[in-house]
């Protein structure tokens, strides 16, 4: 097994797997973790051949959020080494949650603090019945400062404003009530769901799923005004006379598989 914090495999469908590999720390970050994620998911964006990304992590837990001894390092920064440690947190939660494929987190055991973040910047998550979250920041004295955009996009200002004060820790069950995961699952059927949701994505027009993905941060919370149709109008347009929308349809109309299946 290897030593690194993060592997990577890539299938032949195009599948890319990352995994957190540190189940001896419960996947907790430090400053070497956060670059090979950062490091990772710019791989994964710059391959065309990628179709989605499934984040998973060895051991009981998916990530229990910052590792001790990387805090206690911490608590010896001035501002400006902190403000560039944080930074390079963010830039790593921003390359998640903005990779231009699919992305689906698979979690057990905890996640907590940043390692619910993750979860927070994944288009679909997957919890085992067992799984635990808690954003337990300012337990410590701290606040949820990076994963908050992500977050609140996740569950919303209201369930932020409890969990980010409490810091309480809450089961996937509750997590499924604020839709911070799409679905709770046990242990034995979560790859089998998974493995079935990647069909489902892997079956869509490749150009298409990016796309879609891409027009939901274009038009969120923007007001319905003539600027945003003309938009909206001009992307349908463009990906109708696109080489899958073509191919699409007439697969479509004509019965058959779409060649993108094929592949």
């Amino acid at each position: 097994m290897t030593d690194k914090s993060i592997i990577l495999d890539i299938d032949e469908r195009g599948v890319a797997t990352v995994t957190l590999n540190r189940p001896d720390k419960h996947n907790a970050f430090d400053e070497n973790m956060i670059a090979e994620l950062t490091s990772t998911f710019r791989k994964i964006a710059a391959d065309h051949s990628v179709r989605m990304m499934i984040l998973r992590a060895r051991g009981r837990n998916f990530s229990a959020g910052a590792d001790l001894d990387w805090m206690q390092g911490m608590a010896n920064y001035d501002r400006d080494e902190n403000l560039r440690d944080a930074g390079a947190l963010a830039a790593m939660l921003h390359e998640l949650n903005y990779l231009p494929v699919p992305t689906l987190a698979r979690v057990q055991g905890a996640a907590l603090g940043g390692g619910a973040g993750l979860v927070c910047c994944c288009d679909i998550a997957i919890a085992a019945s067992r799984a635990s979250f808690a954003f337990s920041e300012t337990k410590l004295g701290l606040i949820p400062a990076t994963i908050s955009p992500y977050v609140l996009q996740s569950i919303g200002m209201q369930a932020a404003r409890r969990y980010f004060l409490t810091a309480e820790r809450f089961d996937a069950q509750r997590a499924l009530s604020l839709g911070m995961v799409s679905e709770v699952l046990e242990d034995e059927e979560l790859d089998a769901n998974i493995d079935e949701l990647t069909d489902t994505v892997l079956a869509n027009s490749p150009a298409a799923v990016k796309k879609a993905k891409q027009l939901i941060f274009d038009i969120a919370y923007r007001p319905v005004t003539d600027e945003l149709m003309q938009m909206t109008s001009e992307s349908i347009a463009d990906i109708r006379v696109s080489e899958q929308g073509k191919e699409g349809l007439a697969a479509f109309l004509e019965k058959r598989r779409p060649t993108w299946t094929n592949r």
